[in-house]
């Protein structure tokens, strides 16, 4: 049996996959920070969008990685889930 461990590492190998892979890397990042802050809040998707006045198919958009929230969304975020947004810019 294949597990996802083992079809990433085959897709990986690919060094035009692995190019694509590694350039969403911040947008991944972001949704990870965005889901982590969430369920730290103890709150539903849709909980939170309640809170943020938005739907819960917008929240998940932003959870996934697939869209980048402006900085005024991410503010909005981050009140709803008693965070506080931070941004820092690191050397490459």
């Amino acid at each position: 049996m294949t597990n996802l461990a083992n079809i990433k590492k085959r897709l990986l190998a690919d060094p035009k996959t692995r190019t694509a892979y590694n350039a969403q890397a911040p947008e991944f990042a972001v949704a990870r920070e965005l889901v982590a802050a969430r369920v730290r809040a103890g709150l539903t998707q849709e909980q939170l969008a309640e809170k943020m006045q938005t739907t819960q198919s917008t929240i998940a958009r932003m959870e996934s990685g697939r869209t980048l929230p402006s900085m005024r969304t991410l503010s909005r975020y981050a009140e709803a889930t008693g965070s506080r947004a931070v941004v820092r810019l690191e050397a490459a």
